[in-house]
């Protein structure tokens, strides 16, 4: 795949740009990149490009990461 081009923050997008945008985007979540990187390879916020997601209609993956819960120890 070719180079995400920068969007520009605050620029508006509609119409076909958006279109192609949220496809591009759709395809590299799908493939495994994180919205926080596509976020930063875009030039847009997290949430623009959460929100372009879940208009596609895609999946959105749980955060992962580590487990933050305490222990239960046992008596």
């Amino acid at each position: 795949m070719a180079e995400l081009k920068p969007v520009g923050k605050g620029t508006r997008i509609s119409g076909g740009e958006r279109d192609e945008l949220q496809t591009e985007v759709r395809a590299r979540y799908v493939g495994g990149a994180s919205i926080r990187s596509l976020a930063d390879a875009t030039g847009r916020s997290y949430g623009f490009i959460r929100t372009l997601l879940t208009e596609s209609g895609v999946e959105l993956r749980g955060r992962g990461g580590p487990n933050r819960r305490r222990a239960v120890r046992g008596t």
